[in-house]
């Protein structure tokens, strides 16, 4: 039965063509077939060089309409600011004793965000949470000594985006749930985010191609003519 519906779904999308962003928006949604609100996902390949730190493209951007996910946030700080995290509502602050539990296998979170007092402390499980994508980091803003504000975007859909070793980044715009046009403003805004972190060794084809699918869907192609023409 599932592998008919996957047959189904796929046979949807014209593989031949590319699809402006309205129309794959819409498609995707139509594509899902699960009894589970699937997340809608956007994938960018970049013509830049991962390896090279000047070609790094890495960065952070709300989302107009949320991911339609409840991110658990964990906040790394001390003092007066351990309040303002939780009044934030950050689900879990502390220092050493996180630390602790973080050690003996404890990863019951998505986020972390940190002081910059809070580092060093932070840098004893830099090799758990590294490979993870989860170390704080200030060029994303998740090392600030505002932490009630980026608490509240984190929970509000505020992402990450980081190219992979194949120089393709990997960013979730919503849920199928979500109505067709609010996925297309999600993704607007992840790929002008992308065109602004541009960098400037970066030659030739910055966006070399975009696709959209949900977690069981097919993948489909988005016409990158139009979407340059909508990019500022």
């Amino acid at each position: 039965m599932k592998d008919k519906k996957q047959k189904a779904s796929k046979a949807k999308v014209d593989r031949s063509r590319s699809y402006t962003i309205e129309e794959a928006m819409a498609l995707a949604k139509e594509c899902a077939y699960t009894k589970f609100d699937e997340s809608v996902d956007l994938a960018v390949n970049l013509g830049v060089d991962p390896k090279r730190s000047d070609q790094m493209v890495r960065g952070s951007v709300s989302l107009p309409h949320g991911t339609g996910k409840t991110v658990r946030v964990l906040v790394f700080c001390k003092g007066e600011k351990v309040k303002e995290a939780e009044d934030a509502g950050a689900d879990f602050v502390g220092g050493d004793d996180l630390v602790a539990k973080i050690q003996g296998g404890w990863f019951d979170f998505e986020r972390v965000v940190a002081t910059p007092d809070m580092m060093g402390t932070v840098g004893k499980i830099g090799k758990l949470l590294g490979p993870r994508g989860l170390m704080p980091n200030p060029k994303v803003g998740t090392v600030t000594m505002d932490v009630g504000r980026t608490v509240k975007e984190i929970k509000a859909g505020k992402v990450e985006y980081r190219v992979e070793k194949a120089g393709i980044i990997h960013v979730g715009v919503g849920k199928t749930s979500f109505d067709a046009a609010k996925l297309v403003e999600n993704a607007m805004a992840v790929l002008e985010a992308l065109q602004r972190a541009k960098p400037s060794a970066a030659k030739g084809r910055y966006m070399k191609r975009i696709g959209v699918s949900t977690t069981m869907g097919p993948g489909i192609k988005v016409d990158l003519a139009q979407i340059s023409s909508l990019l500022p």
